[in-house]
């Protein structure tokens, strides 16, 4: 992907006092920049809004050049890949063409003494005709490797991956097509999934790891909008021999979201045969869709026989467990310390979309940076709220649950997590089991490791012997009842 913000590197400069207070330049960057939120809002969705621009504090406006303050050098990053081509288009419309951007990101580092230190990024860099599409370089003959553009980012890569078991199929497909491409039976290496689940992550990273292994391949990352627009592009400039040649010189060709080749019968003749001169040369191919290419709409079945040639592995949405632990990589990444229980409510509520459950977490340390409050599982509701609106019963907690059926059964919760099997203990214990089952989204294995490291059999057991007394003592469904009116509430 073109990096319109430019690869120079990170200047660090040291601070001995807080950012100065206001001034008129800050003012008017102020007035710019809301300027530039009124034209953003109407292009991108609230959700988003609310995540990557309203933690945004302008700074400063000097000429034609703004100075906004982002939370985080990731904040950064994902401005720099999602939101280039609109906050370049925004500047050039409020301020002018040839407007320039930059950013800062004030960390703050705990020692014997506070300091504060400002990162100072680049944004786009001035250019008054520059495009904010890249072009791929189509010349008569195919490029050298020395002057080959892949358009990897080279954030994605394995070792930042979190794999699971919702993912593990597709994961070591990748690493085995990484490894040797070309040469495994995954090829097609197809990749399919709901949005914001890693796909694009993980044929990125078997683009890295293959260029790490071997600098003098040819690895081509690209979506299947770009391969389009390249090709009319194409047409219209009478380039169509440069193009074909081109795509047919890559070792690797990475395809995202084959899904909008839908419909466009022109870009799916050549791809076919485009398809069809890689895979004779032995070239790896891997795509990525949001449903099995069978499912595909208007799409030529020549082209969906071929990808289903190699292997179709698909990702499903995190479970519990890998959905804390990707919280807890990325805020380590981000050097936040976020609580525990913090990063167990917000991987409770966000069950979906990877990419939504980092951007909680990002907006999250938004607050705790920009506002300078402690991250509790207050905040997260407050930002789960003005992220997903109004939060149903899985609000409830373990914490809730352990305190309600103690309370209800006269006991204490350190005796629900202790090793005694008296009755007394053993029945509050499988109820507050099955409770968690019942009001919560987590595994068998994660209620045990709150009832005393207990495995998942024994919880299972619990939940088994809860429902049979359900149906034969009233006393047991009185309690049941209650306690789970009470949760609710």
């Amino acid at each position: 992907m073109l990096s319109l913000f430019g690869s120079a590197e990170l200047e660090r400069v040291k601070l001995d006092q807080p950012p100065a207070p206001a001034t008129e330049s800050s003012g008017d960057a102020t007035t710019v920049w809301q300027r530039c939120l009124a034209i953003i809002g109407d292009n991108v969705s609230p959700q988003h809004y609310r995540t990557w621009f309203e933690p945004i504090k302008p700074l400063r406006c000097e000429g034609r050049e703004l100075v906004l303050q982002v939370p985080s050098q990731f904040f950064y990053e994902w401005l720099e890949e999602h939101y280039y081509g609109l906050l370049q288009k925004t500047l050039y419309q409020v301020l002018g063409s040839g407007a320039r951007l930059r950013y800062e990101v004030v960390v703050e580092n705990s020692s014997e003494t506070l300091e504060q230190r400002t990162i100072r990024l680049p944004a786009f860099r001035q250019s008054g005709s520059a495009p904010v599409q890249a072009a791929l370089p189509f010349t008569p003959t195919a490029p050298d490797v020395a002057d080959f553009t892949g358009f990897l980012n080279r954030r994605y890569t394995f070792a930042n991956f979190i794999a699971g078991e919702s993912n593990q199929l597709a994961h070591s497909a990748a690493q085995a097509v990484a490894e040797q491409p070309g040469r495994t039976r995954f090829n097609p290496l197809v990749i399919y999934g709901a949005t914001g689940l890693g796909k694009t992550h993980l044929v990125q990273a078997i683009g890295n790891r293959i260029l790490e292994r071997n600098r003098t391949l040819r690895v081509l990352y690209t979506t299947s909008e770009r391969f389009t627009i390249e090709y009319v592009n194409a047409i219209q400039n009478n380039k169509t021999n440069e193009f074909t040649a081109f795509y047919r010189s890559v070792d690797v060709l990475i395809v995202d979201d084959i899904q909008f080749f839908e419909g466009k019968e022109k870009t799916q003749d050549n791809f076919f045969h485009t398809f069809n001169a890689l895979h004779q040369l032995g070239k790896q191919i891997i795509l990525t869709s949001d449903r099995p290419p069978k499912e595909l709409r208007d799409v030529d079945e020549r082209l969906i026989s071929r990808f289903q040639w190699g292997l179709t592995a698909d990702i499903q949405p995190p479970d519990y467990e890998m959905r804390l632990a990707i919280l807890q990589r990325k805020s380590q990444d981000e050097g936040v310390d976020v609580p525990r229980e913090v990063l167990e409510y917000i991987a409770r509520h966000v069950t979906t979309s990877v990419r939504e459950l980092e951007g909680c977490l990002i907006s999250l340390i938004a607050k705790v940076s920009l506002d300078g409050r402690l991250p509790s599982v207050e905040l997260a509701k407050e930002v789960l709220r003005s992220i997903l609106g109004p939060l149903d019963s899985l609000a409830v907690t373990m914490d809730d649950i352990k305190s309600a059926v103690a309370a209800y059964f006269n006991i204490s919760t350190e005796l629900l997590e202790s090793k005694t099997r008296k009755h007394e203990v053993v029945l509050p214990r499988q109820v507050a089991m099955y409770l968690a089952k019942q009001l919560t989204t987590l595994s068998l294995k994660s209620i045990g490791l709150h009832f005393g490291g207990r495995d998942h059999t024994t919880v299972l057991h619990s939940i088994q012997m809860v429902e049979g007394y359900l149906a034969t003592d009233p006393t047991v469904a009185q309690a049941v009842e209650q306690l789970q009116r009470k949760l609710k509430a």
